[in-house]
């Protein structure tokens, strides 16, 4: 049961729009607070709440280059997830 309750928790952080697209987005590569916040129209202290939740649950990773922290999504399960919705809710009927 323990383990259902993790995925539970984690699909539950993951089911937001605006943290699909950051995994989205960072599945392609490393990117910054600042460059997401951008690319999403948000603003980047939102940006970093919603990084942090997802970090927690294990679905990023991040490091420090000097002042700035790169956040991946180098999760496969954050793959897995993205795949899957693409595969079934984006395809043409």
């Amino acid at each position: 049961m323990e383990v259902l309750e993790r995925v539970s928790a984690a699909l539950r952080v993951l089911s937001h729009p605006h943290r699909l697209k950051i995994v989205e987005l960072l599945l392609a590569g490393e990117m910054p607070v600042g460059e997401l916040a951008g690319r999403l129209g948000l603003a980047p202290n939102a940006v970093s709440q919603h990084l942090n939740m997802m970090k927690a649950h294990g679905l990023l990773t991040s490091r420090r280059e000097g002042r700035t922290i790169l956040y991946l999504a180098d999760n496969p399960d954050a793959r897995n997830v993205i795949n899957c919705i693409r595969k079934h809710h984006c395809a043409s009927p």
